[in-house]
């Protein structure tokens, strides 16, 4: 499906030696597969607060970016979270898709490393996980509710890398976490009447689709049908997005990728795609449940992707729920 390294998902968060974003599971496989075992330690609990966390002064509304003042130089031993601002929607936990805005600061200087999600007021997408984050980033955005503002102070053991020696080693930080909403796991939109000619598809209680494709040969040109028509912002081109997808060839009507059982959706670049992909999305709401018939030639082509089991010709079938835009 991808060809992009699923690093896209971290946005402008990516390459912050800080935070030391672990990307276990990169791949530049055309179609990604499970991702990897996480190498770090979940953060599975929420953070206690404690006399550090209390100590730090955070000023600013929240979605705006905020400053920070330290009364001291700090090194918790243990990381601690202190909710500044509390919020009124659901709460995060581990494998949510969070809109959130961030900023790092040096705990011992106070000085600030890094920030990004404030541009565009609604957030930048992240998916809390090991897999991805060192503890000390993962446990900041876990336990927090949608319009809330955190401080947490994760300890220097908290925000090293996974693997010793893959960076620099960081210091004990101060990390302000504005979260502004969950990501929801499926298309949320109004249902559409079925189209002649194209897959039908059944959805399973949680969302997770079932293709059936036609006795016929597959159109030759690249065809789209909305199943549900959401009401969401309007993906532009290119955009970053989050989706759950499933993948079928029409050649054997077998699923050969997916995000359904994953634990969580899938970002990405709209720019990262094979084309017949991104042009299901571009133009769509979000909200929505595209289908697309992609020919060859806006699919692998005549090469195919092997490790997919995707031959050369191939016409595949794409289910697509557009949950977020960034």
């Amino acid at each position: 499906m991808t060809a992009a390294r699923r690093g896209a998902r971290l946005l402008g968060l990516a390459g912050v030696p800080l935070l030391a974003i672990a990307l276990v599971g990169c791949t530049d496989d055309a179609a990604p597969g499970p991702t990897a075992a996480p190498t770090t330690a979940a953060a599975t609990a929420c953070l206690e607060g404690g006399a550090e966390s209390d100590s730090v002064q955070v000023t600013g509304d929240v979605g705006r970016e905020p400053t920070v003042t330290l009364p001291a130089p700090l090194s918790a031993v243990t990381s601690q979270r202190t909710v500044v601002t509390p919020g009124s929607g659901p709460e995060t936990t581990t494998g949510d898709v969070v809109q959130v805005a961030v900023t790092v600061f040096d705990a011992t200087t106070g000085a600030k490393v890094s920030s990004a999600g404030y541009e565009r007021g609604s957030g930048e997408q992240l998916t809390i996980s090991a897999d991805y984050y060192v503890p000390g980033l993962e446990a900041a955005l876990l336990c927090n509710q949608a319009g809330s503002r955190s401080v947490t102070v994760a300890s220097a053991a908290d925000m090293q890398p996974a693997q010793a020696g893959t960076a620099p080693p960081n210091a004990a930080a101060v990390i302000v976490v504005d979260t502004f909403s969950i990501v929801p796991t499926r298309a949320t939109g109004a249902d559409q009447p079925a189209q002649p000619g194209f897959p039908e598809v059944e959805l399973a209680d949680d969302g997770r689709p079932t293709v059936t494709i036609p006795d016929a040969d597959p159109p030759t040109e690249l065809r789209i049908e909305v199943l549900k028509k959401g009401d969401g912002e309007v993906v532009p081109d290119p955009a970053n997005v989050t989706v759950q997808y499933q993948g079928v060839n029409w050649r054997d009507g077998e699923v050969f990728d997916e995000s359904w059982g994953k634990g969580t959706p899938t970002p990405f670049s709209t720019a990262q795609v094979v084309p017949g992909f991104a042009a299901a999305m571009i133009g769509q709401t979000v909200g929505s449940q595209v289908l697309v018939v992609v020919p060859p030639a806006e699919g692998y082509g005549d090469g195919g992707q092997p490790s997919a089991g995707i031959e050369g010709g191939d016409t595949l079938v794409f289910v697509i729920d557009l949950l977020a835009v960034a």
